[in-house]
């Protein structure tokens, strides 16, 4: 079992947005368990929040680009990288402007800013999904192509081919997380001549130069060209290498670039919000194609884990039957809505209820369709966690549950007599001063049927 993670230390890097040309400030903060990234835009009104979710993403030109309610971050993809690398699993990330700092275009000095603040484990377990078949993208449009095979860890293989001789054909690979700060995280961001020129003609790349970006000369320069860009990176001169780069910058690998296409695909599959077990290969990878990947895979997950229904054996000996039940939780029947508990543990619990026919309820609701009204499968979701709640306790007979909250109930099918409804509920915090908060969710007939977060109180008796 492994633990989330966050920062123990706030931290602040400065420095330009690569496209905007701004000043910008950047603060990582420690984040609270199942957090995930968040941005906030602190010189907006509200501070608000942008999730780094795969659903926001709204532009992939020259960067992945989130927006929610009008509000941007612009090239998430080399901060979420570091974050990655460095097994980080909740951050907020406070920004005075719509980008981070490009700093030296790669993801190294965010990872030595986290390393530096500290990475510490939270209590809380890590959400991991185990992939056990292949997925895949492709963009039929490039030929690139993205998919996501079985592995006992997660691996990156990104290959890059973009037809021109000066870069030629490249391969990178990220065998363990804990290879990125060494093997990926300096590897920096790069442009062709071509895309340059064009770039620069648009107003963007405005905080862009020579120490920041890799440029691969894949064309003729003419003499007003190489002025322009003279011009544009405010240098005296400026010449091409015989490796084919514009100079300034010295490689750090043969296959740099591979290396950061492989960053980008970290970055970007961040926004699935969900650890994965399995191992990455990207063909011509591109935001495009990885950030399209990451939403089939955020889709792909919420459904399994929506639809995920826990296997018990029903014929087991229950860990308590309904003496038991009655010995612990106040309610009586009619309004005792659960039969057994099959498992409780500090941290969750599992209960059962038989619906029949002769249930009081079902004279009235309704009475030619029987349907097992949903507040009450709410009420039998509490109940089971009042048992959660009440084992915490030396004397459960004295004290009452009460609900202080309910939160994003939704109701998937119906519950008809002769179903047997199976309830799982999950502390979602610690429980403190008698207050629980939990997810619970319902299932009948191999069906998620209801689910609900739920908050309750247990109080002494008068």
């Amino acid at each position: 079992m492994v633990k989330q993670k966050t920062i123990q230390n706030e931290i602040t890097l400065k420095g330009v947005g690569l496209h905007t040309g701004k000043e910008v400030t950047m603060t990582f903060k420690p984040a609270p368990v199942n957090n995930g990234f968040t941005f906030v835009r602190v010189d907006l009104e509200g501070s608000p929040i942008i999730e780094a979710d795969a659903n926001y993403v709204v532009n992939t030109q020259r960067g992945t680009n989130l927006e929610k309610n009008a509000v941007k971050i612009q090239t998430s993809e080399h901060v979420l990288a570091a974050c990655v690398g460095c097994d980080i699993d909740n951050l907020i990330i406070e920004l005075n402007a719509s980008e981070p700092p490009i700093m030296d275009g790669s993801s190294k000095y965010f990872v030595e800013a986290l390393e530096t603040a500290g990475v510490v484990e939270q209590d809380a377990e890590r959400n991991v999904y185990v992939v056990k078949e292949v997925i895949s993208y492709t963009d039929e449009s490039t030929g690139s192509e993205i998919l996501v095979m079985p592995c006992d860890t997660y691996q990156v293989t990104a290959m890059v081919d973009f037809g021109t001789k000066v870069l030629g054909t490249q391969n990178a690979n990220l065998k363990c997380v804990s290879d990125f700060k060494k093997e990926i995280a300096n590897a920096r961001t790069f442009s062709f001549l071509h895309e340059l020129e064009t770039l620069l003609e648009n107003g963007l790349i405005k905080g862009g130069d020579l120490n920041n970006a890799i440029v691969y000369v894949d064309k003729e320069i003419s003499p007003s060209t190489m002025e322009n860009l003279r011009v544009a990176f405010g240098k005296d001169k400026i010449s091409v290498k015989p490796n084919g780069i514009l100079d300034n910058l010295t490689l750090h690998y043969p296959n740099e670039a591979a290396r950061h296409k492989l960053l980008d695909v970290v970055g970007d599959l961040a926004l699935i919000g969900t650890r994965i077990q399995g191992k990455v290969i990207a063909n011509k990878p591109g935001h495009f194609v990885n950030t399209q990947f990451a939403k089939k895979l955020s889709k792909i997950i919420k459904i399994e884990q929506r639809n995920q229904v826990p296997t018990y054996d029903l014929h087991q000996e229950p860990l308590m039957d309904i003496h038991k039940i009655m010995a612990m939780l106040p309610h009586r029947p009619p309004f005792l809505l659960i039969d057994k508990i099959f498992e409780l543990s500090d941290k969750h619990v599992v209960g059962l209820k038989n619906v029949t026919m002769n249930e009081p309820f079902f004279i009235g609701h309704f009475p030619d369709a029987p349907v097992m009204p949903g507040v009450l499968i709410v009420e039998a979701m509490a109940q089971t966690g009042g048992i959660l709640v009440l084992s915490t306790v030396p004397d459960p007979e004295n004290y009452l549950t009460y609900f202080m909250k309910i939160d994003n109930v939704k109701f998937k099918h119906k519950v008809l007599p002769g179903d047997t409804l199976i309830f799982k509920c999950d502390l979602i915090s610690p429980i403190r001063r008698g207050i629980c908060h939990m997810q619970a969710n319902a299932y009948a007939n191999g069906k998620l049927v209801a689910e609900a977060e739920l908050m309750a109180q247990i109080a002494k008796k008068n």
